[in-house]
């Protein structure tokens, strides 16, 4: 009995450490650094014990930590956000998407707004001079060229003189990823990393200055992409990563000055050309022609035409309303506290809760359902397949055949 109480008190002391691992890593809670240490490598060693042994406890686990985090959401949203009248900040990638929807409610708020845009002709910028105010400033910015970022720089400095920006938001970025890894053009992983995180890196490392003078935030639109490895989404996902391990970086270095970073993992939304069905038929096209021939034997026209139709369906059931990843923005430049990420759409914090604590066999099966789910198998598999059965055919009408043989001779 003794032995069982002792067990017990052990059991409930590893959970609640582990509680307080797990609260610190959804809620900016200030627990000292080797507490959250313990808990998080008790945490792992706990899961896979009550998942193989007490699932029952997991399930309390997950309703128990839900609760807490949606009652310090609510609590966090109650609270007041630093007046934005004064304060100057730059957004990147206004041409559409989360970037133009930023920049219009930010400006409505009272910020000195300056949005980039690709083309100060196109429909994205027209929109944002005509919904916003004389506060908001349209600069012409390619990241990924350094002369533009440096004139942004200019601009920037010439219109604020002495003052200081209080808050940048990297949010441009491309996804030109289509299919598999191994289908992935290497232009492609070139192109998410060039405007990804090369373009944002650039981006921040020329407005930093101007960043430690205000002790002001930055704010980076990142993906989940970064974090979980999605099917058919390698490019873009290890450009994401990069970004966000860089981020990280940036938010302990930047603390002694008083720069706060966060993150912004969005969950699906239609923006900018993924959102239209039609880019991702012209990414097939783009494959088709570079795919060497092999390559394209072993997988199959088919297979591709698969990933497009998964890749569209995948657009068609995108959200519309922008807003949870607007708010989530808008949070992180005035929250007097801001987290270190936010989770901006339904499910994105449970994906994250799932891949953190729970077992692996878990956490894949559920990622695995949650983006494409291709049906199709690459052509040179099908093709084994369907030998392999063949071969299995022919070996039982063999060892029919035999039998019936035997059976004669024994008459």
């Amino acid at each position: 009995m003794e032995e069982h109480g002792l067990s017990l008190w052990i059991y409930v002391g590893v959970l609640t450490l582990m509680l307080m691992g797990a609260l610190q890593r959804v809620m900016p809670l200030h627990f000292s650094s080797w507490p959250a240490l313990v808990a998080r490598l008790w945490a792992s060693v706990l899961m896979e014990w009550l998942w193989a042994f007490w699932p029952a406890a997991l399930l309390i686990f997950t309703l128990t930590l839900g609760l807490a985090w949606w009652l310090r959401s609510a609590r966090i949203s109650r609270d007041a956000l630093l007046a934005p009248e004064g304060r100057a900040i730059c957004i990147t990638g206004c041409d559409s998407g989360f970037g133009k929807a930023s920049a219009k409610r930010l400006d409505a708020l009272g910020f000195k707004v300056f949005a980039t845009v690709m083309d100060l002709s196109g429909e994205g910028a027209m929109e944002l001079r005509s919904a916003c105010s004389s506060r908001l400033s349209l600069l012409q910015v390619d990241i990924t060229r350094p002369q533009q970022v440096q004139q942004m720089l200019l601009a920037i400095k010439t219109e604020l003189g002495l003052k200081g920006l209080w808050g940048l938001v990297n949010n441009a970025g491309v996804c030109v990823n289509f299919g598999d890894a191994e289908l992935s053009l290497m232009s492609t992983y070139r192109r998410c990393m060039e405007v990804n995180f090369f373009g944002s890196l650039s981006v921040t490392k020329t407005l930093l200055p101007l960043l430690r003078r205000s002790r002001g935030r930055i704010v980076t639109v990142s993906s989940p992409a970064g974090d979980q490895p999605f099917p058919c989404l390698a490019a873009y996902g290890a450009s994401k990563a990069a970004l966000n391990l860089l981020t990280n970086t940036f938010r302990h270095e930047l603390e002694p000055w008083g720069v706060q970073v966060s993150t912004i993992l969005p969950s699906s939304y239609r923006t900018g050309q993924p959102g239209n069905e039609l880019y991702w038929g012209r990414q097939q096209d783009h494959l088709l022609l570079n795919l060497g021939p092999a390559l394209l034997e072993e997988y199959g026209e088919d297979y591709l035409a698969e990933t497009r139709e998964l890749f569209q369906e995948h657009a068609r059931n995108a959200a519309e309303d922008l807003s949870p990843v607007v708010n989530a923005i808008v949070q992180a430049l005035l929250s007097p506290q801001p987290r270190v990420r936010y989770y901006a759409g339904p499910g994105v914090g449970f994906m994250y809760f799932l891949s953190s604590y729970l077992p692996y066999s878990v956490s894949n099966t559920f990622l695995q359902k949650l983006f494409v789910k291709k049906k199709l198998m690459p052509q040179a598999l099908r093709r084994q397949s369907g030998l392999g059965l063949q071969a299995g055919v022919v070996n039982n009408n063999n060892n029919n055949n035999n039998n019936n043989e035997e059976e004669k001779s024994e008459q």
